[in-house]
């Protein structure tokens, strides 16, 4: 089970960058499409730190949350066709994904609980889990989680430049800067978050 959930947890972070990716080219940025990043190949995408040993220590210790991520795809913002509302829409893309996901397998759990399909129900409400941790956790609005991105390009043009140089001095501690943030979330956030996790997952798949 700790294998399976990692693999769904992996596909679920790769469809949610590959989103980005979409919105991007449908805006009009081509940047992630010449690059080989719109595929759904896991090579292009696995980052072995937030794909894999991130996951796997969350999972193998039970965490109240699933969390973890891919390659961040590339985009331009500034070859965006709308660039008032832009970022915003290419930043929720994936969130916005993670939950459509966790809504379309919630439907499928309940039918194939229904049908007595008890192992592919319990398959099926996996990836609810672990599409409903990662869309309300990257809806938090801290860098470089999708929610701040999408809260700086909802901003004013003067308030949402000094959010971008405000993420850019973060991103400068790499991945340092993202276990501190997840420490943090971890230490002070965890309980609330996993209550909120278990209440929508209850009201999705009527358990």
């Amino acid at each position: 089970m700790i294998f399976l959930t990692i693999a769904i947890l992996i596909i679920s972070v790769i469809i949610h960058e590959v989103a980005h990716g979409w919105a991007a080219n449908a805006l009009g940025d081509p940047t992630a499409k010449l690059q080989g990043r719109l595929s759904l190949n896991p090579v292009r995408h696995i980052d072995p730190i937030g794909s894999i040993l991130i996951p796997a220590v969350l999972v193998i210790t039970q965490s109240s949350f699933l969390f973890g991520w891919a390659k961040p795809v590339p985009y331009n913002p500034y070859n965006l066709k709308n660039q008032r509302w832009g970022e915003a829409i290419v930043g929720s893309a994936g969130v916005l994904t993670n939950l459509l996901l966790a809504v379309i397998f919630a439907v499928i759990t309940r039918a194939a609980a229904g049908a007595g399909m008890i192992e592919f129900a319990l398959l099926a409400a996996i990836v609810v889990s672990v599409n409903l941790s990662l869309g309300i956790f990257n809806l938090l609005p801290i860098p470089p989680l999708d929610g701040y991105t999408v809260l700086r390009g909802l901003l004013p043009y003067k308030m949402s430049m000094a959010f971008r140089e405000f993420e850019e001095r973060i991103l400068q501690g790499g991945i340092f800067s993202l276990i501190l943030i997840l420490f943090l979330f971890s230490y002070f956030l965890s309980a609330p978050f996993g209550a909120l996790i278990r209440t929508v997952f209850k009201f999705l798949v009527g358990a």
